[in-house]
């Protein structure tokens, strides 16, 4: 009998860790997942516009009874430790899933795994945790600190730089300017000549940018991370100083005035960002988990680029005051992840919703 009964704990403990890193036994089958959405700073366009993109989703899904519920929960100034109070409250709610935009790398891996340990799907995206147990979506941001230089470098033989960065302490933050500095290596003629902190906000970029400009001689040029482009122009504008080539961040007031500039002088300039969609990847990636999809921990997802061909399509396709975004469908989804395992590369992004 005690034979009988150590056998059935053992089974009883295998199955726990079966489901501990993937998906709970008879989830969905009560009326559909109940998936939350962490997040820890809305304070700007991008954010805001992530928060629409991700609601539509969640819509599309819960009308067809994918999902039960997919809530926002947002924390004040991007406090870690709020961020990893609130996780701690969303296990105790027995959400099937915890999708995570972080307020730092490393600082939630605590709760993250309290809620792995606990059968929690967690996904992260745009700020990721290192956790290794838990799903990551990492937008190649690196990519997008390195395009502004070979933008810059492609159409000026030397040049002074300011750097706008975003928010300090943060993943994307740190990976975009390590992005931007290693390939300003191969330009010794390209130089930083100054920095400053834009929050990726409009209002404080333009505020930073205007009280560095009385110490900068010249600037040729200015790197951005998005949303500080339009504030960049504005605060050169109210100095009376010629406007450098400014790299833009898909925000709408960004594409406008790049569109009114290149109208009025040509001026040339690309915009680079991460789709704020990039949230509904997130959903998506976290049904396919709880489906029992073989999803593999690290897919790296490609910014969303808008050249000069295609400026006037995605202002066209952002609402005033949004971001240029795409909010991609679950089929989207299961394709990008069959391509990952494959060694392809991601399929086509889909037509705006």
């Amino acid at each position: 009998m005690k034979r009988v009964i150590a056998v059935v704990l053992i089974l009883s403990l295998f199955a726990m860790g079966t489901f501990a890193e993937g998906q709970k036994e008879g989830a969905g089958e009560k009326g559909g997942y109940r998936i939350a959405l962490s997040n820890d700073y809305a304070g700007n366009s991008w954010r805001q516009t992530m928060i629409k993109d991700w609601e539509t989703a969640a819509k599309i899904a819960i009308d067809k009874g994918i999902v039960k519920e997919a809530p926002v929960f947002t924390t004040n100034e991007s406090s870690a430790a709020e961020q990893a109070a609130q996780i701690q409250n969303l296990i105790l709610e027995g959400y099937d899933a915890i999708v995570l935009n972080a307020a730092s790398p490393t600082a939630l891996n605590g709760a993250v795994r309290q809620a792995l340990d606990a059968g929690i799907v967690v996904v992260s995206f745009d700020n990721v945790i290192t956790e290794e147990r838990a799903w990551r979506l990492v937008t190649d941001f690196q990519y997008m600190g390195a395009a502004q230089v070979e933008f810059i470098a492609d159409r000026m033989d030397s040049a002074d730089i300011l750097e706008i960065r975003g928010l300090a302490g943060t993943y994307v933050n740190d990976a975009i300017h390590e992005g931007a500095m290693e390939a300003l290596k191969n330009y010794p003629k390209l130089k930083i000549i100054g920095e400053v902190y834009g929050n990726w906000t409009q209002s404080v970029a333009q505020r930073e940018v205007a009280g560095i400009l009385p110490s900068l001689s010249k600037v040729d040029a200015v790197i951005t991370q998005g949303g500080d482009g339009y504030g960049a122009v504005k605060a050169f504008e109210a100095a009376g100083k010629k406007i450098p080539m400014v790299m833009m961040g898909n925000r709408y007031d960004e594409m406008t005035i790049w569109k009114e500039m290149k109208e009025d002088s040509g001026y040339e300039t690309i915009s680079i960002s991460i789709a704020p969609g990039v949230a509904t990847i997130a959903f998506w990636t976290a049904v396919e988990v709880l489906n029992g999809t073989d999803v593999p921990k690290e897919i790296l997802l490609p910014p969303l680029t808008v050249t000069e061909e295609s400026l006037d399509f995605h202002l066209e396709n952002t609402e005033p005051g949004g971001v240029a975004s795409i909010i991609y469908p679950q089929e989207w989804v299961q394709e990008l992840i069959k391509n990952w395992k494959a060694g392809d590369p991601p399929p086509a992004d889909p037509l705006p919703m």
